[in-house]
């Protein structure tokens, strides 16, 4: 296939009338923001692509979700791992509102301590953490004080 060929070729996503478009996802955690957000539980229609050509990425990866608008703390999830999203809101098939997710100040209930020995390891305590370093993403416990960084950040 030669280069004007696939300048002819379009990706074809249905459009949504109504919902959240999930844009510039970094392709190796497409898996990882759908689980976050729960939308592997979700009754709702989901169309996704990834290893998507970008210019800023280099490949990226697209979540549609219908009928679902997200909330903060489902949107700072996403900030944790992909941190350059764009969210675009869609009312009658149009784009109403364009969201940049942004890292923030506090961490709450949604991370766990790379401490063993934390007591939120250790016991039933919500996690606290005070953002330190936006690259890579780094968190400060409020408890044990240790950072956990970058790799080292899992969901609870």
């Amino acid at each position: 296939m030669n280069s004007n060929d696939k300048k002819k070729l379009k990706l074809k996503v249905s459009a949504i009338k109504e919902g959240t478009v999930i844009d510039h996802i970094p392709a190796q955690f497409l898996f990882k923001v759908i689980a976050i957000l729960g939308l592997d539980k979700i009754e709702n229609q989901i169309t996704f692509g990834t290893n998507l050509e970008s210019g800023k990425l280099g490949s990226k990866a697209i979540i549609k979700v219908s009928d679902k608008f997200f909330e903060t703390d489902e949107i700072n999830k996403i900030a944790l791992i992909a941190p350059h999203a764009k969210l675009n809101i869609i009312r009658d098939y149009e784009v109403v509102e364009k969201k940049v997710v942004e890292i923030p100040k506090e961490i709450i209930g949604i991370v766990k301590c790379f401490n063993p020995k934390c007591i939120t390891n250790n016991e039933t305590i919500t996690t606290r953490f005070k953002v330190v370093g936006t690259s890579p993403i780094a968190l400060q416990c409020r408890y044990c004080e240790k950072h956990t960084v970058g790799e080292q950040i899992k969901m609870v």
